[in-house]
């Protein structure tokens, strides 16, 4: 399977599998002449699906692709590049809050901590980006 797939996990897999369909069959399996040569035929059937399956995603891809990415806002680089500064715990909630749009009662369930801590985390992270974000905004004028 390797010498087919050229993926030694992927080889693994499907060797597995095809020993796992046989043992669910032995009862017919092993009457047959050959038990291995069911198990080799299992296992390249499953090889030559696994190619097709692969064959029709990257033929999918590649329709989806647009032709012309664009490139990121310089507003964007911006506020990646202050977010990146923040502390963990602040640029998380921020994160969360503003960009992922939940509220603050779930992010505080996710985090493990009480509300008051990410409405703290909210405001010192919100008052870091705006000093952040001014400083490079006067440093471009």
């Amino acid at each position: 399977m390797y010498a087919y797939t050229r993926d030694l996990a992927a080889a693994q897999d499907l060797a597995q599998e095809a020993f796992c369909r046989a043992y669910a069959r032995w009862g017919r399996v092993s009457g047959y002449h050959d038990p291995a040569a069911w198990v080799t035929r299992v296992a390249w059937n499953l090889a030559t699906s696994r190619w097709r399956r692969l064959q029709t995603a990257a033929s999918f891809l590649r329709r989806q692709r647009p032709e012309h990415v664009e490139e990121p806002s310089p507003d964007r680089v911006a506020l990646a590049t202050a977010l990146a500064t923040l502390p963990a715990e602040q640029r998380r909630a921020v994160i969360l809050y503003h960009l992922a749009d939940l509220p603050i009662r779930q992010i505080a369930r996710q985090e493990g901590v009480a509300e008051n801590t990410i409405k703290s985390r909210l405001h010192r992270g919100r008052a870091a980006l705006a000093a952040k974000l001014s400083e490079e905004g006067e440093g471009n004028a």
